[in-house]
């Protein structure tokens, strides 16, 4: 019987690399390997990938952990250091960094290093996260600029705010102005993040950043991943643990928040928030059990969820469950739980027990 697995199909993460790869032939591929590779497991998902030019972390020791683990491939700060004390380790790691705020800029050129480190300028256009203002630019590219500590042609970066809208103003602001200062400047480029590879052409330059679309589900706010060709690397699986009688009028789980308009059946299900199921989720969230799709009734308990199956459903105690994956889009979960398929795969606790295979 499994108990909250995630089974990680890497044959499935190739082929969205393939889609990833004909949607922007000729752009490099810095693949997101942050937060534990979208909870999928960093060092198994890196040791999968070996036909991507890169890797983007957003600590220094989701860096270091790779390395030691003997990942030979480049790997980018995504947020650069957050003490200049880092530097010697991102130099003698020989690790990529981010350079996003005037003093970063200043406390990298004034470091004594090992040796020089390959820098992407990350600029500002319009999400006002992380990035130099455009009245920085200038200043920081310049003093950068064929600087001993910088390793080779800089990379020029922004991010996109609103990308997974296709027809947002704001899209073509942000490319205007990065097109703007980037100018002619002797630099590699980069912009396009999931939502911008799949919406934005004209985005994606040299180095293309995807992150939730390798992991086969959509960036997209009006489409699931199946309508891109994107196949889910997660699917999660438990299975039932108890099937019970419910008569016209009980309600089940805390709160009493469901109560049956009708004699049927519930079954049990080894999986709650305390595997990083969203105890959010509403009535009528789907589940899958021997293939067949039931709503999720009543809330999710730390260890167990409850699911109307109907009368003589066949349901068995030790039958398979699947909570999103493969034949259930995470998409659909998401939004009966109020969340994105970003949160959901993220939020996976250490009990879920991963499995691996092609």
């Amino acid at each position: 019987m499994k108990i909250a697995v995630a089974e990680i199909n890497l044959t499935a993460l190739l082929h969205n690399i393939e889609v990833i790869r004909k949607l922007a032939p000729t752009s490099k591929i810095l693949a997101m390997l942050k937060a534990n590779a979208y909870g999928h497991g960093y060092l198994e998902i890196a040791e999968a990938l070996t036909n991507v030019d890169a890797f983007g972390v957003a600590r220094l020791e989701e860096a270091t952990k790779l390395r030691t683990a003997g990942i030979q491939k480049s790997i980018l700060l995504l947020e650069g250091f957050f003490d200049k004390t880092e530097l010697l380790t991102i130099a003698e790691q020989q690790l990529e960094t981010v350079l996003h705020t005037k003093q970063q800029v200043l406390d990298f050129i004034n470091a004594d290093l090992p040796r020089p480190v390959k820098v992407w300028l990350k600029l500002d256009t319009g999400m006002h996260r992380i990035g130099l203002p455009p009245s920085d630019f200038e200043f920081c590219y310049k003093a950068l600029f064929q600087h001993k500590n910088v390793l080779g042609l800089m990379t020029l970066m922004t991010h996109m705010a609103c990308a997974d809208e296709q027809d947002n103003p704001l899209n073509q602001k942000q490319l205007s102005l990065f097109n703007k200062l980037a100018g002619d400047l002797p630099c590699e480029h980069s912009i396009a993040n999931s939502a911008t590879i799949m919406s934005i052409p004209a985005a994606h330059k040299d180095w293309i950043r995807p992150g939730i679309m390798m992991y086969g589900a959509s960036a997209m706010s009006d489409s699931d991943a199946a309508e891109h060709d994107l196949k889910p690397v997660m699917t999660l699986k438990s299975s039932v643990i108890a099937v019970r009688d419910v008569k016209q009028g009980d309600s089940v789980g805390y709160g009493a928040t469901w109560t049956a308009s009708e004699d049927t059946q519930v079954a049990i299900v080894a999986l709650g928030y305390g595997d990083g199921y969203p105890r959010n989720a509403e009535n009528g969230t789907p589940v899958l059990i021997n293939g067949t799709e039931y709503p999720l009734v009543g809330r999710v308990s730390m260890d167990m969820i409850t699911i109307n199956v109907g009368v003589n459903a066949q349901v068995n105690i030790g039958d398979e469950v699947i909570l999103w994956g493969d034949g259930l889009a995470i998409e659909r979960v998401a939004r009966h739980a109020h969340s994105i398929s970003y949160e959901l795969l993220c939020g996976l606790t250490g009990r879920v027990k991963k499995q691996f295979s092609y």
